[in-house]
């Protein structure tokens, strides 16, 4: 099942400071729910994994991430990621980022992923799996938002009780109940648009 991302967001920070912490897979691997970095192997080579909670099913995918490109000047990095289910499903994908400042001030973050995804979770359908996928690249980029911003004002670094929470398998079900109320919601105007 092939799935599509694209996020938009906006940081009150330097782009020198946002390309610095994108760059840096310790911190990154913080702001996704369910995620935790294993190994570093070289510069550009980072095994980890990632647990996802939907119910009474677990999905744990254990994997590698690298990156692709690197262009410094155009701040805009390219990784892939591939992943191995203990069930049997597989992941893989592509992302890339790309920072620039902001007319109004900070930066914006503009992000593109794709994912090839097999396994347990496919029970779902592709349109709940889409949607929860949506939800939590939102709260990446909600949480990467959250920290450089407290950052820039001085606040002290997360807690490392507060960085394994981060680490706990990620709970689906209010991203699915998201989806659901993002789905009716949509329905609803379509309904209400055509009168």
């Amino acid at each position: 099942m092939a799935i599509s991302l694209n996020q938009t967001f906006h940081v009150n920070a330097p782009v020198d400071a946002v390309w610095a912490f994108l760059l840096d897979p310790q911190q990154v691997v913080t702001c996704m729910p369910g995620a935790a970095l294993d190994e570093a192997i070289g510069d550009d080579t980072f095994l980890g994994n990632i647990k996802v909670k939907v119910g009474p099913i677990t999905a744990a995918y254990k994997g590698r991430v690298r990156f692709t490109k690197v262009d410094h000047e155009a701040h805009a990095i390219e990784m892939t990621a591939e992943g191995t289910e203990a069930g049997g499903g597989t992941a893989s994908g592509t992302m890339t980022s790309r920072v620039e400042t902001s007319p109004e001030g900070g930066t914006q973050v503009y992000a593109e992923a794709t994912a090839e995804v097999t396994g347990r979770v496919m029970q779902f359908g592709r349109g709940m799996i889409q949607g929860i996928s949506e939800q939590m690249f939102k709260q990446f980029a909600a949480s990467i938002t959250e920290r450089l911003e407290a950052v820039q004002a001085g606040a002290p670094a997360a807690p490392a009780a507060e960085v394994e929470q981060q680490q706990r398998p990620i709970n689906a079900i209010a991203l699915v109940l998201r989806t659901l109320w993002a789905g009716i919601v949509g329905l609803v105007r379509r309904l209400f648009g055509r009168r």
